[in-house]
């Protein structure tokens, strides 16, 4: 249960799905905010534990699917939060300075 009332843990994630989510990027960002609530299912979320776990779900979405760019003690925070979610057929992103070395050579 999440924030003392009878909604199971699974079903907590749905009211924050973004109208403008994919049903892929939806089901990547629904495991990770599940994959990061405490694991005994009776834990007690507060407000202020819940905006930060949406939060850090949309840098992890956006750094995945969209190429964001975060600095780097935010994405190894979330990198290690996403830990063990498969995304299938994820995009890759090229950097600028991943071009320009590659135009180097």
């Amino acid at each position: 249960m999440v924030s003392g009332s009878d909604e199971p843990v699974a079903d907590f994630p749905e009211r924050f799905r973004s109208y403008s989510e994919t049903e892929r990027h939806w089901q990547a960002r629904r495991a990770f905010i599940l994959r990061n609530i405490p694991p005994e299912a009776r834990a007690e979320l507060s407000p202020l534990r819940v905006d930060q776990l949406l939060s850090l779900s949309m840098v992890w979405a956006n750094h995945l699917f969209l190429g964001c760019r975060y600095n780097k003690d935010l994405l190894d925070k979330v990198t290690e939060m996403a830990e063990g979610i498969e995304v299938e057929d994820a995009p890759h992103f090229t950097t600028r300075d991943e071009i320009m070395k590659k135009n180097q050579h």
